[in-house]
């Protein structure tokens, strides 16, 4: 099957420049966003797990895990309360994308970035200091308020940064911090749960401040994207000198050009959200729906907010649990690391295509060793506890150097600028969406599908493992501002998008 490839150099306009220290450092800071979500994913599931959290916060749920020998493994921790404490957060970062998306056209990415981590920062500090449900599942919402800023305008900073040759390796950077804020909770959690006193989940919930900190101080001092100058300013000039500061080279016409025509587009466009309707927007507007769903659906949260319990299940013991949660998560974050180095090599399709086998396959293998070993009432003997522990490091290695970075790298890429904003509010909206229903589902879902709940993530994994091999042309390479070209030259979507450009030209 022919797919549509298309480089600068193919396209005639190429652009000069080299990696710069200024957009590192800058691109660094604006990353940061990725480790508050991170941080968040695995602290949810580590404090969830511990005694003295639930003793106070879900009493049910203790005494279900302590005392009752007759509920099914599968369905000590079912709890809507519980789910509800690990799922508000993105119920509220979906209402809030919403929100960014207006501030992020008209302000800027910078503003955007900026609100996320002062709204992230007040839900640590008051989850920190808890003393009943409402304060925290208040300091959740808070904390999904920060989340939906940044997820919405970190992406689309480091894409539009970047030089189109690194742009994966510099998006992924995003992920890769989300996997080194997963790594980070589960460390925490695994010290503070060993603090006598049975405080330490309040450390746990409470460190979330050293990185959204971190993210609100830096956006203070970030320069905003030549992308966003021209949006919302339209002065040639400061875009100019921002692209020759970032580009490390006075040569930045051709550029400059594209973001011009662009901006001229997206200033021509008063409600972004209606127009990316319009046929011409159609590859875009399905894969921002299609892809953030799919990540969500590959099952990985299975891991990220239920590790430690997911353990409990098996038999490891609540320490060992925490441990073992910890090595899922450097898992993530080296072979996310290891995208990096491979994306803008071998291409965002073969990666798609490579984890999306390995994670089927090994779901599959879970899968059957929990049926065939577990049970309802039974006990797995530590040689298949740690055989199961070694089959979703495998699972987690193929989701980080696949649908982990490349869910948010793709989407932030392939948007024009005229609905590049509206369009990333639907993928951050939709991602949101059902990761709220998959994180409110799973604890009911283990307990009524138990081993099955692996084949359910496994059958969606096949699915969109061929819904990228035959919709998903390759982006690698292509400039930004020229990526529509690729959508015209696919042998699916050229027949919906016709062989116009945005603006309406031939091509």
């Amino acid at each position: 099957m022919a797919v549509g490839i298309l480089t600068a150099a193919s396209s005639g306009r190429e652009y000069g420049g080299r990696i710069t220290s200024f957009v590192i450092m800058s691109c660094m800071v604006a990353a940061t966003g990725g480790i508050i979500f991170g941080y968040d994913i695995g602290i949810s599931g580590g404090v969830t797990s511990m005694a003295s959290f639930l003793e106070k916060f879900f009493p049910h749920v203790y005494r279900k895990m302590k005392e009752d020998t007759h509920i099914s493994n599968y369905c000590k921790f079912d709890s809507q309360l519980l789910t509800t404490f690990t799922s508000s957060l993105y119920i509220a970062g979906l209402i809030s994308t919403f929100f960014a998306s207006s501030v992020t056209r008209a302000f800027g990415r910078r503003s955007s970035i900026l609100v996320g981590g002062a709204a992230f920062l007040m839900g640590a500090a008051l989850g920190g200091a808890s003393f009943n449900i409402y304060m925290l599942i208040i300091g959740r919402v808070l904390l999904g308020v920060g989340v939906g800023f940044a997820n919405q305008s970190v992406p689309l900073y480091l894409s539009e940064m970047a030089p189109p040759r690194y742009r994966g390796a510099f998006n992924n950077g995003f992920q890769l911090c989300v996997g080194i804020g997963v790594l980070s909770a589960n460390l925490i959690n695994y010290g503070t749960e060993k603090i006598k006193g049975g405080w330490g989940w309040r450390i746990s919930l409470a460190m979330a401040a050293v990185p959204a900190s971190m993210l609100t101080i830096g956006a203070i001092f970030m320069p905003e994207t030549p992308n966003s100058i021209m949006q919302h300013s339209n002065d040639h000039d400061k875009a100019k000198q921002m692209l020759q500061k970032i580009r490390g080279t006075l040569n930045v016409e051709t550029e400059l050009q594209d973001l011009i025509e662009a901006s001229n587009v997206s200033n021509s466009i008063k409600h972004p959200f209606k127009n990316i309707l319009e046929a011409k927007y159609r590859p875009q507007l399905v894969m921002a729906v299609a892809i953030p769903f799919f990540q969500q659906f590959t099952g990985i949260n299975v891991i990220s907010f239920y590790a430690p319990i997911l353990f409990l299940t098996i038999g490891l013991g609540e320490s060992a649990s925490l441990l073992s949660a910890v090595v899922t998560g450097l898992v993530g974050t080296t072979s996310t690391f290891i995208s990096m180095l491979l994306v803008d090599k071998v291409g965002r399709r073969t990666l798609f295509i490579v984890g999306g086998i390995q994670m089927f396959f090994s779901q599959v293998i879970i899968g059957s060793i929990m049926a065939a070993e577990l049970g309802d009432h039974g006990e797995i003997t530590k040689e298949y506890a740690y055989l199961v522990l070694l089959l979703i490091c495998i699972y987690v290695a193929g989701f980080g150097w696949s649908w982990g970075p490349l869910g948010w790298l793709v989407p932030s890429e392939i948007f024009p600028l005229e609905i590049r904003s509206a369009a990333q509010s639907i993928n951050v909206a939709v991602n949101f969406l059902f990761t709220f229903i998959v994180a409110q589902t799973f604890l009911s879902m283990l307990c009524h599908f138990k081993a099955g709940t692996f084949f359910f993530f496994g059958g969606w994994v096949v699915l969109m493992t061929a819904f990228v091999y035959f919709l998903l042309p390759e982006t690698k390479n292509v400039p930004i501002e020229q990526m529509e070209k690729v959508w015209r030259e696919h042998f699916f979507w050229k027949r919906i998008v016709g062989n116009k450009s945005s603006s309406g030209t031939l091509i």
